[in-house]
């Protein structure tokens, strides 16, 4: 019994990573991947789970990498900010103080960029489109 599940779940695996690969490695459309699943003799229901789900892990990769940038910059934006505001204190009697403007710049930008792929989308609804 064992031996069938874990036959079954060896072919599910192959079935997501041809997948995977023709969305993420050969920038395959969700149609085109479909067609392919299709053409390697998968039913189209089950097609459209495998799509479905490996975009979604794929929206779900890109939320966190967005994440992560929002973070950084923030990180970057507000240590170049404590970094100018610490040494302008400490010169504030006339001596020589650092503007951390690359840092707050980069912050800055990272964070923008989180912000944006956040708030951007790339998953489709094949149901919608093959209806």
């Amino acid at each position: 019994m064992k031996t069938k599940n874990n036959e079954q779940q060896e072919i599910i695996d192959k079935i997501f990573d041809y997948a995977a690969n023709l969305m993420v490695e050969e920038k395959k459309s969700p149609i085109e991947t479909l067609s392919a699943l299709i053409d390697e003799g998968l039913d189209k229901e089950s097609a459209i789970i495998v799509i479905n789900n490996i975009e979604q892990q794929i929206k779900d990769a890109e939320k966190a990498r967005a994440n992560k940038d929002m973070l950084y910059g923030a990180l970057w934006c507000i240590g170049g900010i404590i970094v100018t505001v610490v040494t302008y204190s400490i010169a504030e009697g006339g001596g020589i103080y650092f503007v951390a403007w690359g840092a707050v710049l980069w912050g800055a930008i990272q964070f923008i960029q989180g912000i944006i792929n956040s708030i951007s989308s790339k998953t489709v609804d094949l149901m919608d489109i093959l209806e």
